[in-house]
């Protein structure tokens, strides 16, 4: 159902998506459907989610549950990796076309996608990033902030250059792009020699 769901939405956006086709496509019946995603706006969700686990998690080369938090430069470069392969492929950047196409015509649908997705990942950074200050290799007093500033740095203009439909990065160039934010990153979180240590008494 769920890949089923994924092409429809993808071929022809939240609006146009046909319960119908889907349920067609996948074998089943629509009562089968709702009795799994009430609403199509879930059955969107659950179809973000699976996508985003499809190239975002293990599959796509990010290990969550093993992430080192002692190795946080291995760490980084992956989840950049994934997040760079996730915003490149084709069915995202189209969801994210249709949904800024069609503002304010049906937030469920937006809220929905914002779920699965962006807020999601930011989430799973940040879990990360919290894990690292706590054995000091990383000093990150607010881990979901440095989550949201560490996504937010892979969303210039090769992802620009995506929703006009304009010539992707090559991969040579996404994975500049990942060093560099890497070693930003870093730098902005490097721990404080001093942390966690007693003042001496004079």
């Amino acid at each position: 159902m769920l890949e089923a769901a994924k092409r429809q939405f993808t071929q022809h956006g939240f609006e146009a998506a046909s319960i119908d086709a889907i349920a067609e496509s996948s074998g089943v019946s629509k009562v089968t459907i709702y009795s799994y995603f009430p609403t199509k706006a879930a059955l969107f969700q659950a179809s973000i989610t699976h996508r985003v686990n499809e190239t975002f998690g293990e599959e796509g080369g990010v290990d969550w549950e093993h992430l080192d938090p002692q190795h946080p430069a291995q760490a980084l470069t992956q989840i950049g990796r994934g997040f760079v392969a996730l915003m490149r492929s084709p069915d995202i950047v189209r969801h994210h076309r249709s949904l800024f196409g069609a503002i304010g015509q049906d937030p469920a649908a937006a809220q929905n996608f914002f779920a699965a997705g962006p807020q999601q990942l930011t989430a799973a950074v940040a879990r990360y990033l919290a894990a690292a200050d706590a054995v000091r290799a990383l000093s990150v007093p607010d881990p979901h902030m440095a989550a949201n500033q560490f996504l937010s740095l892979f969303l210039g203009l090769g992802h620009i250059r995506a929703l006009l439909g304009l010539a992707l990065p090559t991969r040579r160039e996404d994975e500049a792009l990942v060093r560099a934010n890497v070693e930003l990153a870093l730098r902005a979180f490097a721990p404080h020699p001093a942390r966690g240590r007693r003042r001496t008494a004079r």
